[in-house]
């Protein structure tokens, strides 16, 4: 908005135009509520004079209303038509189109017009500029309204001081609504250049929980946390924000980055959150618990759905930086209408816009009849609109029967990598969970001299025989990350031909053999395995990894053994009859991995 070149007035002349002229200058006298009469003037005499430019910047600030003076208002309606149907919106045009309405002589005449015209700021570039102190001015003589009302219904019998309360805020909170939602503010308030919205708004940021390679909540995008009833939705959600107000630093040994305030909406049995989050507090935490953990304590003023501004408004009004909604079913008025499930994602990205992080737990959809046990969980299982999910940046899934001490927790909708599954066990009395022990890789390729498959590691980790093509991406992109870190390297397959395609294999990397298990280890791996014969070496002598009779595999089982055997720099065979040591190779036996894991 450029510094404008205030408009000229010259003496007065004789007539109507004279009266509207002289009083009221620039400045409203005593007695009368705010205006500014020469910004109303500059306004209406430069979209005359200008024509479009001056138009196009005015009218995304002003509404008609905001103008104080009749005439002004009716001059602009007409200015606003004449631009509508393409028309000329000049002085003499004005004039023809008030006189057909019979309102010209009511707005001052034609030399009024004219001089309106005449006296208007040299450049459209001014013309936001003394739109703005016009809105400016309406705002507020509105609040000065709202003011005279409010003591109006404080002096009648009977008032009720929270009746009144609540219409002073609808008031003021449409108004602040009008502010942001309209004028200059609605087509500029969120606009930023391309640059600083790919270097600042993408910037790469610190998760709130989970690390920058498995971001279970993201700075600025919501965290949903789904499942049935009694499947500790809330005890997880307990552990997470107790560590954002500074008691602990993880949650199922993710860290968790510490928050300024959190605001706790308890709608769904407020005494049981209660009871739940008493697990985790202790006398001593007493002074940080009411400094940074506030609760709302039942229903909300109104639906999400009917007011999307009022969940940035609480956290605002209370200095919250972040924010739960416990439960998703009772901050909004029904979870299956699409367009109230729009109005909440509204409401959810206002407060995300804010700078105000959004925690949601949700509940699932009724499992039927027919549907398959042990099915991996999807985002159809989610209740309610699809529009839900469709704008959460993260979220998890919690599997299992209310009251299990062993869930499962599945992430469907990711923000870098896949969190999981993981198996949760959870302490009842405590109100803490747990990972259940889960796969090291590094330490299985260690193990396993011939190399894992993406498909074995995939049975080792779900205890499927069978996994699905989801499963094996996702122990693929488990053991390519292992290869970019310098922990392992690939032994490319082949696909198709008569014997079928050969699988990628993944062997522990040289550098990293060094820090493998002694040999009997690496005999007796921690996941189930299976002995298989292994060809008798070429020589009953001892082996040097780089004899060329070895194939790649045999060369990486002698490197792993001779760093296994320090001082010795050479491999001593082993003895390769059918009981004793034969080459290793994992296989699924998903009862006994799991018995080992607990």
């Amino acid at each position: 908005m450029s510094q404008p070149t205030g408009p000229a007035h010259g003496p007065s002349s004789s007539g109507a135009a004279d009266a509207i002229f002289d009083d009221d200058h620039a400045v409203f006298p005593k007695g009368t509520l705010p205006n500014d009469l020469d910004a109303e003037r500059a306004v209406v005499g430069a979209c005359m004079a200008l024509g479009a430019p001056a138009i196009d910047a005015a009218r995304a600030i002003l509404d008609a209303d905001d103008f104080y003076r009749p005439a002004h208002e009716t001059i602009w309606r007409v200015i606003l038509d004449l631009a509508f149907d393409g028309a000329p919106t000049g002085a003499v045009a004005v004039a023809d189109r008030l006189r057909g309405a019979g309102a010209l002589e009511r707005v001052g005449g034609v030399s009024y017009l004219v001089r309106l015209a005449a006296e208007a700021p040299p450049s459209a570039d001014n013309a936001d500029y003394y739109a703005a102190i016009v809105r400016r001015e309406s705002e507020l003589r509105k609040l000065h309204a709202t003011g005279i009302r409010t003591v109006q219904q404080a002096l009648l019998p009977g008032a009720q001081p929270d009746e009144i309360r609540s219409a002073l805020d609808a008031e003021v909170r449409e108004g602040r609504e009008r502010a942001l939602a309209s004028g200059n503010s609605r087509l500029s308030r969120f606009m930023v250049d391309g640059w600083d919205f790919v270097t600042k708004t993408g910037i790469d940021k610190e998760p709130l929980w989970g690390t920058r390679g498995e971001t279970a909540w993201a700075a600025g995008e919501s965290l949903m946390i789904v499942g049935a009833p009694g499947v500790g939705k809330t005890t997880i959600a307990h552990q997470v924000i107790f560590a954002r107000i500074g008691l602990g630093d993880s949650a199922l040994g993710m860290p968790v980055a510490e928050s300024k305030r959190v605001l706790y909406l308890a709608m769904d049995r407020p005494q049981q959150i209660a009871r739940a989050m008493a697990r985790l507090v202790r006398p001593e935490h007493e002074k940080l618990v009411r400094e940074r953990l506030l609760i709302w304590e039942g229903p909300l003023p109104s639906s999400l759905d009917k007011e999307p501004g009022l969940l940035a408004e609480l956290a605002t009004a209370h200095g919250a930086d972040t924010i739960v909604i416990d439960s998703l079913k009772d901050a909004v008025s029904t979870l299956v209408d699409d367009s109230l499930a729009i109005a909440y994602n509204s409401a959810r990205n206002r407060a995300l816009r804010e700078g105000i992080q959004v925690l949601e737990l949700h509940h699932q959809r009724k499992a039927t009849a027919d549907a398959p046990r042990g099915q991996r969980p999807t985002l159809d299982r989610v209740y309610g609109s699809t529009w839900l999910t469709s704008g959460a940046g993260s979220v998890l899934f919690i599997a299992g029967e209310a009251g299990d001490p062993v869930v499962n927790l599945h992430h469907l909708k990711t923000v870098t990598g896949e969190i999981g599954p993981l198996t949760i066990v959870h302490d009842h009395e405590a109100g803490t969970s747990a990972v259940e022990e889960t796969i090291d890789i590094a330490e299985l390729l260690r193990a396993t001299p011939d190399g894992v498959t993406a498909k074995q590691l995939a049975s080792a980790m779900t205890g499927d025989k069978k996994p699905d093509a989801a499963a094996i991406g996702r122990a693929r992109r488990r053991l390519n990350t292992q290869v970019k870190s310098g922990l392992a390297e690939v032994e490319k397959g082949s696909a198709g031909g008569i014997g079928g395609g050969k699988e990628d294999r993944y062997f522990p990397s040289a550098r990293h053999i060094s820090a493998s298990a002694p040999l009997a280890a690496v005999e007796q791996p921690a996941i189930p395995l299976t002995v298989v014969p292994a060809t008798p070496p070429t020589s009953a002598a001892s082996v040097q990894p780089s004899d060329p009779a070895l194939t790649d595999a045999d060369k990486r089982r002698v490197a792993a053994a001779t760093a296994a055997s320090p001082g010795t720099g050479r491999f001593r065979e082993r003895s390769r009859t059918s009981t004793a040591a034969s080459v290793v190779q994992p296989v699924v036996a998903p009862d006994a991995h799991r018995k080992n894991r607990r």
